[in-house]
């Protein structure tokens, strides 16, 4: 260990006596790639990636000496863990490799989301894991303020409880976020103004309540397609196409060789406005026919003839009416039609962006579940790749999905340099 703690190649270097300056430049260049190397070491072990140090050398294409050093680090910092008992497997004959993991007990981002059924707060930690969760909310009334500062609250609280360190915060909204601004641009299942200054607002509540570190904001299936690119079932996908419905509308997201593709100004992918259906329901757009309402679950309850209650929520509604009376008459030819309207609309996307996966989400997930056939089929009739192989389509694999979505925004820069971002207050 150096002076301040850190494993040598990779803390602050020492003074170079005269008769160290020979050695001077080899321990300088191996000094800058252990640092440089922290970063992408953490994502590996942050997604499942390198569950080894004999997979985290191969991965990084450094020595295992500064493999070794990188990870050390990283468990200094509080970040991993380093296992080096028998039994992993190392994926090489000998001594099995040291073992890789998150550290269970260390940071956590707080996490937000805001639909139109209500809102939640969770802490999570690295790997995506949900370390706590408050109880859900189910009123969101017209201003902004008032429900971010009551989530806020709420994950302040949930701080408290569990005593963790709060690397930052990430809230997922149903709305465009428009950049460089953060502003909901078009929050049309809320009461809420369009263009709302949401991420100045929340940046307002979480540093009221006393919150370290950043404080961003992004669309909510955007957000879900990029948890589920690290952590679910979207892992490895080089173009990924997510599509949701959650408690209203439709979302869409495209992940491009692992980062989001947001567009010039933070709007892209805004697949609820394709139309599908061109006499069919008008749209809060303005249009009539699109995606937005025709496949979302209050589409779904009401061409089952199906009256909303105010129980639950209508993304629950619709769920357990399709988990438990699918062969009834009404309920099935409510499903086959949903499906047929989002195979139209993902049989366009396949044509424009030509992804190598698809995951879908809420109420598609469920529909994906019910009849896979059925919407396979549509999409290969009505696209190209349907004479050439087809792509996968698969359902997203994570609960909350938008709230680990929502912190891997916190943990971005963490991720990006975790010496710089934790190294001083560690």
């Amino acid at each position: 260990m150096n002076g301040n703690g850190a494993p040598p190649g990779v803390g602050d270097e020492t003074t170079a006596s005269p008769a160290s300056t020979a050695s001077a430049a080899p321990t300088k260049g191996k000094l800058e790639r252990g640092r440089s190397a922290l970063g992408p070491a953490l994502e590996l072990v942050h997604t499942g990636r390198a569950p080894t140090r004999a997979v985290l050398t191969a991965e990084l294409g450094v020595t295992r000496a500064t493999a070794g050093a990188v990870a050390a680090e990283l468990e200094a910092l509080g970040l991993i863990r380093v296992d080096s008992r028998p039994g992993g497997a190392g994926g090489t004959q000998g001594r099995p490799s040291h073992r890789l993991a998150v550290e269970e007990n260390g940071p956590v981002a707080l996490a937000a989301q805001v639909h139109s059924d209500g809102f939640r707060a969770a802490l999570v930690g690295l790997g995506g894991r949900i370390v706590a969760t408050a109880p859900g909310k189910v009123t969101v009334s017209a201003d902004p303020a008032q429900v971010l500062g009551a989530v806020v609250g709420a994950g302040a609280r949930l701080l408290a409880e569990t005593g963790r360190r709060c690397i930052g915060a990430g809230l997922a909204v149903p709305s465009a976020v428009a950049e460089p601004d953060g502003t909901a641009l078009n929050p049309l299942h809320l009461a809420w103004p369009a263009g709302a200054p949401v991420r100045a607002i929340f940046a307002e509540c979480v540093k009221a309540a006393g919150i370290d570190g950043p404080a961003l904001t992004g669309n909510d299936v955007n957000l879900a397609a990029l948890a589920e690119h690290r952590h679910g079932a979207g892992r490895s996908a080089q173009h990924l196409l997510c599509v949701a419905t959650g408690h209203r509308g439709v979302g869409g997201a495209l992940v491009l060789d692992g980062r989001l593709h947001s567009g010039s100004s933070g709007l892209a992918l805004e697949v609820g406005h394709l139309t599908v259906n061109p006499e069919g329901r008008p749209c809060h757009c303005g249009s009539r026919g699109c995606l937005d309402v025709e496949a979302d679950p209050l589409a779904f309850l009401t061409a089952a003839g199906r009256t909303p209650g105010p129980e639950v929520s209508l993304l629950q509604q619709a769920r357990d009416l399709l988990r438990a009376e699918y062969a009834q008459p009404s309920v099935r030819a409510a499903a086959e039609e949903l499906i047929d309207r989002l195979g139209l609309g993902l049989a366009g996307l396949v044509n424009i962006l030509n992804p190598d996966r698809i995951i879908l989400g809420g109420l598609h997930r469920e529909l994906l579940y019910a009849d896979p056939e059925r919407l396979r089929a549509v999409v290969a009739d009505r696209s190209l790749w349907g004479r050439s192989g087809g792509v996968p389509i698969l359902p997203c694999t994570l609960d909350h999905n938008s709230l680990v979505g929502a912190a891997e925004l916190a943990w971005q820069p963490v991720l990006d340099d975790p010496l710089g971002t934790l190294g001083a207050a560690a």
